[in-house]
């Protein structure tokens, strides 16, 4: 199998339930769970209607930059609510998808898609509730001779996504959870949204606490303290 040019099979794939548990969790509580070191770089935007959100399983795919045959492949090939991750080198002359290609995600149930590329058709995508995330936008079409490769690891802005991660955006951004991690990081992220839905409701209340920060001034040595 030439290495570059190839089809994989994916060997595990986030459950469904586990899915939609950490739907309903901001992607920046889960970043901040994860020490805040894992993001998929600021230049990946939603390209939909403001509000909706990605969540769902990836399906992983890396093509030379202007070049979506391989995407076209994995649209075929993708599962009910996968999400579709394209290593395209974050290259923005060529558009990879348009709105003939979200039309047959949407038909198959697929959870999104994301591109480290641009897209094209940005008028329809904006109009709809589909997850598109990508690096911008451009008029020219794509190129569709290959190579690529279909579930191989890849990574954006240094975000690694295996095949069957859990792959998460909303209106901050773009967050790869490790398959092996899920359960624990959704308990972490869990716990912290709570946390902060109680500092929301304390600030309602005007029973806030923000003693903390001339405790941390004073434990930093700044000058000027009443």
């Amino acid at each position: 199998m030439a290495s570059g040019f190839r089809i994989l099979r994916r060997s595990r794939r986030i459950e469904p339930a586990l899915v939609e548990r950490f739907r309903t969790l901001p992607v920046a509580n889960v970043s901040d769970v994860m020490s805040r070191m894992t993001a998929g770089g600021a230049r990946l935007r939603p390209m939909h209607a403001p509000g909706a959100v990605l969540a769902g399983p990836a399906l992983t795919v890396k093509t030379r930059p202007g070049d979506n045959l391989m995407i076209h492949k994995a649209i075929a090939l993708a599962e009910l609510g996968d999400v579709i991750v394209v290593d395209a080198g974050g290259d923005l002359t060529n558009a990879l998808i348009g709105e003939l290609m979200l039309a047959q995600m949407v038909k198959r149930g697929l959870g999104g898609i994301v591109i480290n590329g641009a897209i094209r058709d940005s008028a329809a995508i904006r109009a709809q509730n589909f997850p598109v995330f990508a690096a911008g936008v451009t008029h020219r079409g794509p190129y569709k001779d290959g190579p690529g490769e279909i579930n191989v690891p890849v990574a954006i802005d240094g975000m690694v996504i295996a095949p069957g991660d859990l792959v998460l955006g909303d209106d901050d951004g773009l967050l790869c959870v490790p398959f092996d991690e899920a359960e624990a990081i959704h308990a972490a992220a869990a716990s912290k949204h709570a946390a902060e839905e109680k500092q929301v409701a304390n600030i309602e209340a005007g029973t806030h606490d923000a003693s903390w920060v001339d405790a941390t001034l004073r434990r930093l040595g700044c000058e000027g303290l009443d």
